[in-house]
């Protein structure tokens, strides 16, 4: 049943590369990179003083900039919430479970 997409409105049914413990790792990191993203642009939507300079391409700019923030974040300074959700999803996979968990860093 690999790449098929199912009746879930474009979502795939494949399960199969959640099999892999380097796939479950990169999954974490892109989580984490997501949640940092979302929460740099929490943040960012604080405005706690008036911005000096303010344009679109200001705002997009920052975007761009805390979208990279928010992976090297992920990569170099984990808060740990990728690797909480890759260690959740490693329970569910009975041949994931025999590789030990990563120390901590």
């Amino acid at each position: 049943m690999s790449g098929v997409i199912g009746a879930t409105g474009g979502i795939s049914v494949d399960t199969s590369r959640l099999k892999s413990s380097e796939n479950l790792k990169k999954a974490g990191e892109k989580f984490e990179a997501v949640f940092d993203g979302l929460m740099l642009k929490s943040m960012r939507q604080a405005k706690l003083a008036n911005p000096l300079f303010d344009s679109k391409a200001i705002d997009t700019f920052t975007e761009m900039q805390d979208a990279q923030v928010a992976q090297s974040m992920a990569e170099h300074a984990p808060m740990g919430i990728g690797k909480a959700m890759t260690e959740f999803l490693a329970k569910s996979q009975s041949d994931l479970n025999s590789v030990p968990p990563e120390p901590i860093k």
